[in-house]
């Protein structure tokens, strides 16, 4: 069960939004109901309601039929939400996954994590990044004992 929305932390929802404008600001300068809509594969209708209320809550800048910025705060939830999802990425990039099966399971499980469960995530990476040949050493046991790599058994 992924870690309750507050007054001060946004929902899954809001996060998806939030990640996706900043994108949109790094790319553009702003963001436009129209291209988050396209991004997040929603209608314009759906997407103007949820900027309504993310303006309403402190999140965005937004005035009707223009553009639209990320606000202070806005920025700063963007921003971890990149940073958790940079530490996610690099962490199953490290593990050897292929990067269709990184991106759908980051996306799966990124708005799942504590904030200690993070933390303990990000040391690893860490860890890994400043100690290769531990990193080594795990994807050698991993190869030598992953169930993928054993051949399966019937039950006849």
């Amino acid at each position: 069960m992924p870690p309750a929305a507050s007054p001060s932390r946004p929902s899954q929802s809001a996060e998806d939004y939030l990640e996706r404008i900043q994108e949109l600001v790094e790319r553009n300068g702003y963001a436009r109901v129209s291209d988050l809509a396209d991004a997040l594969g929603l209608s314009s209708s759906t997407v103007s309601n949820m900027v309504r209320r993310l303006a309403k809550r402190g999140f965005v800048n937004y005035k009707r039929y223009r553009g639209f910025t990320l606000t202070a705060e806005g920025s700063a939830v963007a921003a971890h939400i990149k940073d958790r999802h940079r530490t996610l990425t690099e962490l199953l990039t490290l593990l050897g996954l292929g990067a269709e099966t990184v991106e759908r399971e980051v996306e799966d499980i990124e708005h799942h994590l504590t904030p200690q469960t993070l933390a303990a995530l990000t040391a690893l990476v860490g860890y890994w990044k400043d100690h290769p040949a531990e990193l080594q050493a795990f994807r050698q046991f991993q190869a030598r004992d992953s169930p993928a790599k054993k051949p399966e058994t019937t039950n006849s």
